[in-house]
């Protein structure tokens, strides 16, 4: 090291590989400490520079993890040299952990600047069955058809004739030409989304847990003409009132049954021809999308409780995924386990698109609440990743055998706060660590994690790279906290709102504020301190508390009422409703928001009968007595 140091110093070059071996995941290993110690000792400039496609050649530690050809593309990615600076004051250990902290962002960082987000979802899938061979079998439900890559691509083409004779062209006065999507968890759902790619429409997400109003108000934000669903999961979820009430607002319903009865002679031709020639297929298409075009169009309740549309474009997902990637040490071998939906933005980046285009293995199951069946499936498929909510890991916990998770490496947790116990819970039963993260669906959606070489429990980990942040001061919030503010690639291209329905409103000046109150340590881990937003978090699902406060105010005009959430320990936060109303019962809001087609998330489980409601002096409610009075029951 004093040898390497010496040189450097005497304006010589040093390549050094800071993992000190070669990559057997085809991913970012532990950095160790001397090469950052050589920097700092020699005040070195870095040149960090990226070695790709190398790992598919014969000669490659991967063989037998990932498809291996000869004469493989291999590339050299060379970023802007730069600096490595330390603080003087830093010394001894805590200076060589530094300086291997900051070298591994550094790398990271490389990593994830290295690759190419500049490409549509449906150029990455062709390019990972280029990559990973045709024959890979990347989605799996449980009907147990799995589906490789030439299958999935072929049927995507062949789907999107079909789907193309059913749908006309969109208005000219719309932004984002959408087309509804009301499916569960399955491969069907995948081949719906890539034919509507292919089709040159976005996918509109529909939350079919939302409840019909909430739907319809979704259908009529985004201004859906047609919806894609399947008669047996209609039948199955017990959604008839809900395809009734789509209907009813001039929403046509295309059934995959049906479609798939429409497939012609001509369209099994153009599905053999995409099998060995999707590029070229594609090219003939008229037009092509662009990265920065939208890719999908996923709902979030609103302040007033309408849903708000958040359009991401292809370009913002495809960043998260390599920002994800850049941390997390995945690889073909892995087998990802997803029963998240594919409506909520964890469910479709985490576990659905980042495996199909990393060339990953998934399997999807349709619920997350089935506490029982879920992980005798993670044991049957022998899924090694999983994601998950803390309610939902809590859920399986109780009924897993040890055995369950065996083969599981990492489990990822994000849309509510991971209790201790759950983590705990799954480090001495099942010998597993839980990872969580923090996103929001505005970000596409990860912007921190914690994962195997940086982990804090209590946090949401580190901001991934490529993202830049700053704290807005708040009103009795001392110390190094505030609101997070980010900007970043993965950014969202923009709001459809109930008030503009079909207008993009993009996000002001390419900043989003997350409405969060977060600290963040000295290492860079953020622990998250309260919401500013009046939201609450009830088993992963948003909740709006000026929407349920409206809805109440409907079923008892002549009262005041407000809704305030207190932790809970089963779904993470509850609701404390405090009005007026003398006789107010429970069975009574029940039946008003079930009149409504709202969810019964947001239901009030606790009521609290007051003489008046505290009003700050400009007339408002004084939301920040309720909470104290709140807490203190």
């Amino acid at each position: 090291v004093k040898a390497l140091v010496e040189e450097v110093r005497g304006d010589k070059i040093a390549m050094i590989f800071p993992e000190g071996r070669i990559t057997v995941t085809g991913s970012l290993m532990k950095v160790y400490e001397g090469p950052g110690m050589i920097a700092d000792k020699a005040q070195a400039r870095l040149l960090p520079i990226r070695i790709d496609g190398a790992q598919y050649t014969p000669f490659s530690r991967l063989r037998g993890k990932v498809h291996i050809r000869w004469f493989p593309k291999i590339t050299l990615t060379v970023l802007p040299p730069c600096d490595f600076q330390l603080p003087d004051e830093v010394r001894g250990r805590k200076r060589r952990q530094m300086a291997a902290s900051k070298l591994y962002d550094l790398m990271s960082g490389m990593m994830f600047e290295a690759s190419d987000s500049n490409e549509t979802l449906l150029r990455a899938l062709m390019r990972a069955r280029r990559l990973h061979g045709g024959a890979k079998i990347v989605c799996e439900d449980p009907l147990r058809q799995p589906m490789n890559y030439k299958n999935l691509i072929s049927a995507a083409f062949a789907f999107s004739r079909v789907l193309g004779r059913s749908v006309p062209a969109p208005a000219a006065d719309v932004a984002v030409p959408a087309v509804g999507v009301l499916l569960p968890n399955m491969t069907g759902t995948v081949l719906t989304f890539f034919a509507l790619h292919v089709l040159r429409r976005t996918p509109a997400m529909l939350n079919f847990s939302a409840g019909a109003a909430q739907i319809v108000s979704a259908c009529q934000t985004a201004k859906l003409t047609h919806v894609v669903s399947a008669r047996r999961f209609v039948e199955m979820g017990k959604l008839g009132p809900v395809v009734e009430a789509i209907e009813a607002a001039g929403v046509q319903m295309l059934y995959l049954e049906d479609l798939r009865k429409q497939i012609g002679t001509l369209d099994k031709i153009y599905a053999l021809a995409a099998r060995v020639w999707p590029e070229a297929l594609y090219c003939l298409r008229r037009g092509e999308a662009a990265p920065d075009d939208a890719a999908v169009v996923l709902f979030t309740s609103g302040s007033e409780g309408t849903p708000k549309g958040v359009v991401l474009s292809h370009k913002n997902i495809r960043a998260n995924c390599h920002q994800i990637g850049s941390r997390v040490d995945f690889g073909p071998t892995d087998i990802v386990f997803n029963c998240l939906p594919m409506f909520h933005s964890f469910g479709l980046t985490g576990g659905t698109l980042l495996p199909i285009l990393s060339g990953l293995r998934a399997f999807y199951y349709p619920s997350p609440l089935h506490y029982r069946i879920v992980p005798e499936l993670v044991y049957d498929t022998n899924a090694t990743i999983m994601f998950g909510t803390d309610t939902f890991l809590s859920g399986y916990a109780r009924f897993a055998h040890p055995y369950d998770f065996h083969a599981i490496r990492y489990i990822f947790a994000g849309a509510e706060k991971l209790k201790d116990e759950t983590r705990k819970t799954y480090a001495e039963k099942y010998g597993v660590r839980i990872f969580e993260g923090y996103g929001a669906t505005e970000t596409a959606p990860v912007i921190s994690i914690n994962t195997p070489m940086h982990n804090k429990p209590g946090s949401v980990g580190r901001l991934l790279p490529g993202i830049a942040s700053r704290l807005e001061s708040v009103p009795g919030i001392d110390g190094n906290a505030g609101k997070l503010v980010i900007h970043g690639p993965n950014i969202m291209k923009g709001y459809l709102l109930a008030s503009a329905p079909g207008v993009l409103q993009p996000p002001e000046g390419g900043w989003y504020d997350t409405g969060d109150i977060v600290g963040v340590d000295e290492a860079g881990y953020i622990t998250i301190q309260g919401r500013m937003k009046r939201f609450a978090k009830i088993g992963g699902e948003m909740v709006s508390l000026t929407a349920v406060e409206t809805a109440i105010q409907k079923l008892w005009p002549e009262t005041m009422h407000a809704v305030v959430s207190v932790k809970d320990d089963k779904k993470g936060e509850r609701l404390v409703l405090f009005t007026t109303q003398p006789d107010a019962k429970g069975e009574d809001i029940l039946r008003h928001f079930r009149e409504l087609g709202l969810n019964e998330l947001s239901i009030p489980r606790q009521i609290e009968p007051a003489a008046e409601i505290p009003l700050l002096g400009t007339g408002k409610t004084d939301y920040v007595t309720l909470q104290k009075m709140a807490d203190a029951l």
